[in-house]
C-alpha cells in the first residue's frame, strides 16, 4: 500500500502535467484547426450577441465553403473573406453554424468567457481545458472507489485520460465534448458510489449511499449537454436495477428510487425538448431531424462506399477500423495530420499488451468471483457504459461517415480501468513488491505525457500553418 500523502501528491502531479499539456495544445494549435470548432464558437457568439439560443436553419451547413476552409488551412483570406480565391463562395466564418441544434449547457457556460474576453478563442479554449481536468478527477475517483485495494491502478487510469494526445487536442479547443465527458464521468462516479462502494477507499460495506436524485440530476444535465451522452440516463436506471436485484427490494422501494432518477431527468431534459418541439415541429425533440435535413452534402455511408471504395465493404471496414484507432490516439487538425505509421504500430502493440495483461490479472485475481457485490455491479456499470458508447458509434456510422475515435471518449473511464489494471496488474501480482516498483505503472503513463508533448511539437504544430 502507499500512503495517502503520496497518493494525493501523485494525483496533483497528474493534474499539473495535464494542465501544462492542455494549455499548450490550446495555445499552440492554430485557430479553428480542431474539428467543428468554428461552429461551436459561433453558437456561443450567437448567445452573447443575440441574447438567446440559436436555431439550426437551412444555410448553416455550407459544404463548398467549409471544404475550402479546411483545404486552405483556414487562410485568413477565406476566414475573413478579404481576398477569397476566384470561384470560391465566401459567406464568412460567422455563417458556419451547423452545431446550432446542440443542447445548450456547454455554450451557456462558455458565454461569460466569450463576453469577458471579447470573444478571445484562446480564453475559451483554456476554459474547455479546465472542464477537461474534471474528467481526470472523475476517472481517478471512480477507479479509486471500485479498485480500492490497488490505488496506483486508479492513478494510472487517470493519467491515461489526462495524457491521451488526441483528447488533449479536443480539450484544448472550443467543443462541447469537454462538458459531455465531465457529465458522463460524474454520472459513473455517482453510480458506483450509489451501488454501495465506499468513497473513502475502505473495503465495500453497508454505508449511507448517495441519494438517487443525484443520479437523476446528472442524467438531466446529460440531456442538455450532448446527445452522445444520453446513454447515462440508462446507466442511472441500470444502477437502480442492480441494487434492486442484489438487495432484494420490494417493488414500492424500487419504484421510489426509479422515480428519484427519472423525474429530475425528465424535468431538466423535458424543458429543452419542449423548446425544440416548438422550434422544429413534429416529433423532432432533439433537433437531429433538422440537422439531417440541413447538412446537405455530408458524406453518407452507402454513397461513400460506392464512390471512394468502389463498392467494397471490406476495404471500407478496414479503413473504418484503422482511422478510428489512429484518431483515438492522435490524428490532428480536421483529421488531416496523422502521425507516422510506425507510431500507430507501436501504439497498437502496446494496446494489445495492456488488454492481455488486464485479462491475465483478472484471471489470477479470481474476478469476478473475488469481487464484492457492489464491485461486481460497478464493473457491470462500466461495461455497460462502454457497450453503449461503442454501439452508438457503430450505429451512427451506418448513416454518416464519421471515423473519429474521439466519439469513443465518453467511455474513457471504462477504458481507463482496463489501462489501470493492465499496466498495474503485473506489479500487484507480486506478493511483496518493492515500494519503488509499485510506482512503475504511473511512471509508465507519464511516458504518455512526454509522447503527447512530442506529438504536439513534432506533428501538430509543424503541419498546421499559423497565419
Amino acid at each position: 500500500m502507499i500512503s495517502r500523502r503520496l497518493e494525493w501528491g501523485a494525483l496533483a502531479a497528474v493534474l499539473l502535467v495535464y494542465a501544462a499539456l492542455a494549455g499548450a495544445y490550446a495555445i499552440r494549435t492554430p485557430d479553428w484547426q480542431t474539428p467543428d470548432e468554428p461552429a461551436h464558437y459561433n453558437y456561443v457568439r450567437q448567445i452573447v450577441d443575440d441574447g438567446g439560443l440559436p436555431v439550426l436553419e437551412l444555410g448553416d451547413w455550407n459544404q463548398p465553403y467549409q471544404e475550402a476552409l479546411t483545404a486552405a488551412s483556414f487562410d485568413p483570406a477565406l476566414v475573413e473573406c478579404s481576398a477569397p480565391p476566384a470561384g470560391v463562395p465566401c459567406p464568412g466564418l460567422e455563417t458556419v453554424q451547423y452545431e446550432d441544434h446542440q443542447p445548450p449547457l456547454y455554450y451557456l457556460l462558455q458565454a461569460p468567457v466569450y463576453a469577458l474576453s471579447d470573444g478571445d478563442l484562446t480564453a475559451m479554449r483554456l476554459w474547455s481545458a479546465v472542464i477537461g481536468a474534471g474528467v481526470v478527477l472523475c476517472a481517478w475517483a471512480t477507479l479509486r472507489v471500485v479498485l480500492w485495494r490497488w490505488p496506483v491502478m486508479a492513478l494510472a487510469g487517470a493519467a491515461f485520460v489526462a495524457f491521451l494526445p488526441q483528447r488533449l487536442s479536443v480539450m484544448g479547443s472550443v467543443s462541447n465534448d469537454a462538458l459531455a465527458e465531465l457529465v458522463a464521468g460524474a454520472t459513473l462516479l455517482a453510480a458506483v458510489i450509489y451501488l454501495g462502494n465506499r468513497r473513502d477507499g475502505a473495503p465495500p460495506a453497508p454505508v449511507e449511499r448517495l441519494h438517487p436524485a443525484l443520479l437523476g440530476v446528472l442524467a438531466g444535465l446529460a440531456l442538455v449537454t450532448k446527445t452522445t451522452i444520453y446513454f447515462v440516463a440508462g446507466i442511472a436506471v441500470l444502477a437502480v436495477l442492480l441494487r434492486w436485484r442484489r438487495e432484494r427490494w420490494i417493488v414500492p422501494q424500487a419504484a421510489r428510487h426509479l422515480a428519484w432518477v427519472l423525474v429530475p431527468a425528465l424535468i431538466i431534459g423535458g424543458a429543452w425538448w419542449a423548446r425544440n418541439l416548438s422550434v422544429y415541429g413534429g416529433t423532432d425533440f432533439t433537433g437531429l431531424a433538422r440537422h439531417d435535413a440541413v447538412t446537405i452534402g455530408q458524406p453518407r455511408t452507402g454513397d461513400y462506399i460506392d464512390t471512394v471504395y468502389g463498392g467494397s465493404t471490406r476495404v471500407y471496414l478496414e479503413n473504418y477500423a484503422k482511422t478510428t484507432f489512429h484518431s483515438f490516439w492522435g490524428q490532428f487538425g480536421w483529421m488531416a495530420v496523422p502521425m507516422p505509421p510506425n507510431v500507430y504500430r507501436g501504439l497498437l502493440a502496446l494496446s494489445v499488451a495492456v488488454v492481455l495483461s488486464a485479462l491475465a490479472f483478472a484471471w489470477r485475481a479470481g474476478w469476478p468471483g473475488a469481487l464484492s457485490g457492489p464491485q461486481r455491479d460497478a464493473v457491470l456499470v462500466l461495461a455497460a457504459a462502454l457497450a453503449f458508447v461503442v454501439a452508438a458509434y457503430l450505429l451512427y456510422n451506418l448513416d454518416f461517415v464519421q471515423f473519429q475515435g474521439r466519439y469513443l471518449y465518453p467511455a474513457l473511464i471504462p477504458l481507463a480501468a482496463v489501462v489501470g489494471v493492465g499496466v498495474g496488474g503485473p506489479v500487484y501480482l507480486l506478493r511483496e513488491p518493492p515500494r519503488a516498483l509499485v510506482w512503475l505503472p504511473l511512471a509508465a503513463l507519464f511516458g504518455l505525457a512526454v509522447f503527447a508533448w512530442y506529438a504536439l511539437d513534432r506533428y501538430l504544430v509543424p503541419n498546421l500553418p499559423a497565419w
